[in-house]
């Protein structure tokens, strides 16, 4: 317990009481967002729209082709503030071109992606705006962490989710289901034109030139790109393949409200690591120090796992209220889901990012490829046979072996890396 709180005590001092209050009330207040378009509007409108943000939410981490996920990594190397900006400049304007592109690539195929349910097209034409919006969003954090200014990273995360509330609130009530997607695509565009003023101010001329920006540079974003594509791929292939196979877009709302709770836990590692991973990258070289960070993390999230179980095997019944009595049967559901978050919060968050901290982000890209195929092939044996039952359980089963497959290669390859110094 000593250790633990050691901890916890090291992760306060770097800001994370920050991170971890604005990620909080952020949930919140995206739990509360989705509560009221669920009470606004029609289960099978919002089906259709949740089935399009899905396919746009895989395609969300490509945006700009991964070159804030470069901007993470080599920034963090960077030893003064105004050479981590002249980096964030460089990325930030590859990005946006590289995004209109994607945009561009998706409106033009996106009569082949939506033809089993067309009516859901021109909310995947409106969504597809998001990619833009949603990197200006993320790398302007980004810039933020690399920094060390997680106060203000939490701000603009806090400012996000009431500017998202409030769309949604308003938008959705005047304008229905075309109002929910103005918000989710308005949302993360305006925040960032708020936190654009408060860039900081240096001069380039009096920056030495960046000598690693080259092909190393510009595929690792690539890849760390593509690999959180995947990622993000499976969590929404569940929501695809049950519009896909079962052509019932209430399903669809059902199955993406029964998993809001579950799915929401996962900001609980990923709050430590988005603390953490600057000061990770810096001391990746230390085994002592990588050590005593896996033993502290999985511990700590072994006790709050048990602690998550405990709370959904008991009061699974009436969290589920909350969305209606009718999805009270969903409790099998909402159990198998929680048993497989589980599994993210032990291995995957921690070692996924390990990888990604060794340089070894192509790993996490295919570690969910193969996850990918993996959960295709489930689902479309489970869904026909069990319903959506059947999607929870290949969700299940996909975390944690994409959790184990992470954890072994990690160590693996951490061995050899070490070798290298």
């Amino acid at each position: 317990m000593k250790q633990i709180k050691h901890f916890i005590t090291g992760f306060i001092q770097r800001s994370g009481s920050h991170i971890f209050i604005a990620t909080l009330i952020s949930k919140l207040f995206s739990f509360i967002g989705s509560w009221i378009a669920l009470m606004i509007l029609p289960d099978k409108e919002l089906g259709l729209a949740i089935f399009a943000f899905n396919i746009i939410s895989f395609l969300i981490p490509l945006g700009g082709l991964g070159v804030q996920q470069s901007l993470l990594r080599y920034g963090s190397f960077l030893p003064t503030c105004n050479e981590k900006l002249n980096l964030y400049n460089i990325t930030i304007k590859k990005g946006v071109k590289w995004s209109v592109y994607l945009i561009i690539l998706t409106i033009i195929f996106s009569p082949i992606i939506t033809y089993k349910l067309k009516d859901s097209i021109i909310y995947l034409i409106l969504l597809s705006v998001s990619i833009l919006s949603y990197f200006l969003f993320e790398i302007s954090k980004i810039k933020f962490r690399i920094t060390y200014n997680n106060k203000m990273f939490a701000l603009m995360d806090i400012t996000f989710s009431s500017i998202q509330i409030l769309n949604i609130l308003i938008l959705s009530y005047y304008f229905g289901v075309y109002g929910y997607v103005f918000a989710i695509v308005l949302s993360p565009l305006v925040t960032f034109l708020i936190f654009k003023s408060k860039d900081y101010n240096y001069s380039s001329s009096e920056i030495p030139p960046i000598n690693f920006i080259n092909k190393d540079f510009w595929m690792y974003g690539f890849f760390a790109g593509l690999a959180n594509v995947a990622t993000q791929l499976l969590f929404a292939i569940d929501i695809i393949l049950i519009g896909y196979l079962l052509i019932d877009p209430q399903l669809v709302t059902h199955y993406k409200y029964v998993g809001i709770i579950p799915f929401s836990l996962l900001i609980l590692p990923n709050i430590l690591i988005t603390t953490d991973f600057v000061s990770i990258t810096e001391n990746v070289d230390n085994p002592i120090f990588i050590k005593n960070y896996i033993k502290n993390f999985t511990l700590l999230f072994s006790f709050i796992s048990i602690f998550i179980f405990g709370g959904v095997f008991f009061f699974g019944k009436y969290i589920l209220r909350i969305f209606g009595e009718n999805y009270t049967v969903y409790y099998h559901l909402f159990m198998i889901l929680t048993i497989g978050v589980i599994g993210v919060f032990i291995l995957r968050s921690l070692f996924g990012n390990l990888l990604s901290a060794i340089g070894k982000a192509h790993l996490n890209f295919w570690i969910a490829c193969v996850s990918l195929i993996s959960n295709i092939i489930l689902n479309y044996y489970f869904i026909p046979i069990y319903g959506i039952l059947g999607a929870g359980m290949t969700s299940a089963i996909i975390m944690w072996f994409s959790g184990i497959l992470s954890m072994l290669l990690f160590l693996f390859y951490y061995k050899r890396y070490l070798k290298g110094f």
